[in-house]
């Protein structure tokens, strides 16, 4: 198959440029000067005089000519009209194999229904099986085209009249700073004509820098890399920016006849003159070169149509040998290539992007991805919608962050001269950058307060066997930051010394922005048991009673539904409920001040249904002084395990006293830890086993006895 050269509205020899005899040129005048137009692959005047000779005899065979023409210079409405001219009227199917070419034209205009029907029919009548496969490739193209999804998170644009033309641009490639883009271009909106002077012909490489407003002003690169009477394009750099690759080509018309890859060596701040590459080239079409690393060597990737190949132009690979030598060419095989033609190659950190028409595609040219995996390349798989249209989408590259590159693309929004879709444009590839984290806070899940001192594990689920990701601790606050992948699964794990871990799962699957987790985990604590003996008191800490009053309060209800639980739960035991007092005051006010509220919380007691032998009610008074527990130390930093409240010690303890004040912040605290109501275990069980946090009010982290008195200071 001929590299056909995209070229809009290049001219060959110029004849139609010229005034037309006065005498008409007859019939068979007009169609003999078309094929000698076409013998010499100047299509578009071959298509200037196929449409005056049709225009004097409708002969459908000029028409089929006409549509094959103008798909040629990608002129798809003026194609599918020319074939559809013809095909409607062949009843006899005489022209059935070109329903291939129509339905393609259909399809390359966005009417795939349409298109699916011819590529059936065709399917239907040829026997040759090639050309189903590449039918049937068709149709699936068409089918994925009516359902795929728009793109998330890709911006394709114009990249601006200062690099486009009305012409074709070719192969942009933007180097490793990414702040020069390097491509090629005929560099005129003009139309240009063919007059046998090569030099008005040839595309030159240039390079355009990136400016705050889009891409500036080009430049034309030195005669040591645009030779005259050269096509030169096909661009590509070495990945460290060092070595520049290219083709110069021959042309004949519109067709490539010659084409061989070069490289240059970047020589202080410009290129050096560029040398043949060896190995690659030779009596066949090399073009499209891109660098890439197979086996763990650098090699050359490029598009040839040499002999041996699949069909049409082929992917290869060329070993890098040093200097400017390769090895021999290795195809990269039927998975990659096609019937049809496979070009563009780029290569990126294992994964390798061409275009082709042969593959199932939206268009004609599809930009495609395959994943080296060190051993063979993954299926090809079509990029989808954005990157490619229904038309031509090729020359795909990203820079080494993955974010940012370019296409060419004749798709809607191109500048042409001649057909819509003529002429490509370079387009600038933007991908938004996605990042994803997480904030993980712990939290009591009863107090919901925040818990400091935990540990949270981040846990990728995505595999077979979950990985740990990452664990921080954290003693000072109960925030944890971790960095998140995309399209990942994940789970978080906090744990604390005293508490039931906490989990969470999660996942990053198809994020269309950056995102923060913010994700909560309360960790339950763990149950602490007492071991309460036989006449060992315990201190119920929020039995409280307004001043010299002896009605139980609605919060002292905690308290003795526990002493009812324990009640109902044990029904051979029977206690002791007392009530203490602190010194102040007379000993015989507060020993009944005391028996008094004993009384009434037993009187809560039997109503709740307990009998009144199994509750003892005694007052003390303020003649049990409490002894200091470790807890209630640890709590007081003043006292010691062991120490007795009795009135000499506390007054003994001193401090500041407040103006106002009777006592010091010392002295209230003890005495205040003196005034209790306590129960013990006087027969049945010798000893039971009760959790910690039933003996305080539920979230209260304090331990017996130091709960501080609520409402009003209660007087004894």
């Amino acid at each position: 198959m001929r590299l056909i050269l995209s070229v809009c509205c290049l001219l060959a020899f110029g004849l139609s440029t010229f005034a037309q005899p006065l005498n008409k040129p007859t019939y068979s005048t007009m169609v003999e000067t078309a094929d000698e137009q076409l013998d010499l692959n100047d299509y578009y005047n071959a298509i200037d005089y196929f449409e005056q000779s049709y225009e004097e005899v409708k002969d459908y065979e000029v028409a089929i000519k006409l549509g094959q023409l103008n798909y040629y210079v990608r002129d798809y409405k003026d194609a599918e009209r020319w074939f559809s001219r013809a095909l409607r009227k062949d009843k006899k199917n005489e022209w059935g194999e070109y329903r291939l070419w129509y339905g393609r034209c259909l399809k390359l205009n966005g009417k795939y229904d349409q298109a699916i029907k011819e590529f059936e029919k065709f399917i239907a009548d040829t026997e040759d099986e090639t050309q189903k496969e590449l039918a049937q490739n068709e149709i699936t193209g068409c089918e994925y085209a009516k359902v795929a999804p728009d793109p998330d998170g890709l911006t394709i644009t114009n990249a601006g009249r200062k690099v486009n033309t009305k012409n074709s641009e070719y192969s942009a490639f933007l180097d490793p700073n990414g702040t020069t883009m390097y491509y090629a271009s005929f560099m005129t909106d003009d139309v240009i004509i063919v007059d046998g002077k090569a030099e008005n012909t040839t595309a030159k490489l240039l390079m355009s820098n990136k400016t705050e407003d889009g891409w500036g002003e080009p430049k034309e690169m030195s005669q040591d890399i645009n030779r005259p009477g050269y096509f030169t394009a096909n661009v590509t750099l070495s990945k460290d920016g060092n070595r520049m690759y290219f083709t110069r080509q021959l042309l004949s018309g519109n067709v490539v006849t010659e084409s061989k890859i070069y490289v240059s060596n970047r020589s202080g701040s410009g290129w050096g003159a560029a040398n043949e590459v060896v190995g690659v080239n030779g009596d066949y079409i090399a073009t499209h070169p891109a660098v890439g690393e197979l086996f763990g060597n650098e090699v050359l990737f490029f598009s040839s149509d040499m002999d041996g190949g699949n069909g049409g132009y082929d992917l290869y690979y060329a070993t890098y040998k040093g200097g400017e030598v390769y090895g021999d060419p290795v195809n990269l095989g039927p998975k990659l290539n096609t019937a049809a033609d496979e070009i563009t190659p780029f290569y990126r950190d294992g994964t390798m992007y061409f275009s082709s028409n042969g593959h199932p595609g939206l268009g004609g040219m599809d930009i495609f991805s395959t994943i080296w995996d060190g051993s063979r390349w993954s299926n090809p798989a079509n990029m989808g919608k954005g990157y490619n249209t229904n038309v031509d989408d090729k020359y795909f590259m990203l820079d080494e962050e993955g974010y940012t590159g370019f296409l060419l693309s004749n798709r809607t929004g191109t500048r042409s001269n001649k057909s819509k879709t003529c002429c490509d444009d370079i387009y600038n590839v933007s991908l938004k950058i996605i990042l994803a984290d997480v904030i993980a806070t712990t939290f009591d899940e009863e107090t919901k307060e925040a818990l400091a001192g935990a540990t949270v594990e981040l846990i990728d689920l995505t595999e077979n066997d979950p990985l740990k990701s990452g664990s921080q601790t954290n003693e000072q606050s109960n925030d944890f930051n971790f960095q998140l992948e995309l399209d990942k699964a994940y789970m978080l794990i906090a744990s604390a010394p005293d508490d039931f871990p906490d989990t969470v799962e999660f996942n990053t699957v198809g994020l269309l922005d950056s995102k923060t987790f913010e994700t909560p985990l309360e960790l339950e604590p763990q149950p602490v048991y007492i071991t309460i003996t036989k006449e060992n008191p315990i201190t119920l800490s929020n039995i409280y009673y307004d001043f010299d009053d002896d009605k139980v309060l609605e919060d002292a209800e905690e308290d003795l539904n526990l002493v009812l639980e324990l009640l109902n739960e044990y029904p051979d035991m029977i206690i002791e409920l007392s009530s203490h007092t602190d010194a102040r005051g007379e000993d015989v006010y507060n020993r009944n001040l005391s028996q008094r509220r004993a009384e009434s919380a037993r009187r809560w007691l039997i109503d709740k249904g307990i009998t009144r032998r199994r509750v003892q009610a005694v007052g003390y008074g303020e003649s049990v002084p409490n002894t200091v527990t470790a807890d209630l130390a640890a709590q007081n930093t003043f006292l010691t395990e062991g120490d007795v409240l009795t009135e000499e010690f506390i007054e003994a303890l001193g401090g500041e006293i407040p103006e106002g004040e009777e006592y010091s912040e010392e002295q209230e605290k003890a005495h205040r830890i003196n005034r209790r109501t306590e129960f013990k275990i006087i027969e049945g069980p010798t000893s039971i086993k009760i959790e910690e946090t039933r003996l305080i009010r539920k979230g209260n982290k304090e331990v017996e006895g130091a709960a501080p008195v609520q409402g009003e200071e209660q007087k004894n």
